[in-house]
């Protein structure tokens, strides 16, 4: 299966506030609150306003995290990108 490509939401759409272990992110274009965990606000913050793929997200990702011994880190990555894009967070590219 191909990896899949994301689009994070444009500049200005989303506002993250950290709450503690929560983060709640507001969706400017829906109107809607989520409420998340790590490492969802960070896995946003990675994606930057280019089409990121899980090898990309991963890479960008490693260089704030140790991914020790963490083998599957690109299936963990699709796994998160999905939920985010069912939360309306990111969109397929």
């Amino acid at each position: 299966m191909p990896d899949l490509v994301y689009r994070a939401a444009p500049p200005g759409a989303l506002r993250v506030e950290p709450l503690g272990e929560l983060t709640a992110i507001f969706d400017r274009r829906s109107m809607q609150t989520h409420l998340v965990v790590s490492p969802m606000p960070e896995i946003l913050a990675a994606m930057g306003a280019a089409d990121c793929d899980t090898a990309t997200l991963a890479a960008r990702l490693a260089e704030s995290f140790d991914f020790d011994g963490a083998d599957d880190v690109q299936s963990i990555l699709a796994e998160r990108l999905s939920e985010l894009a069912a939360m309306g967070l990111v969109a397929r590219a």
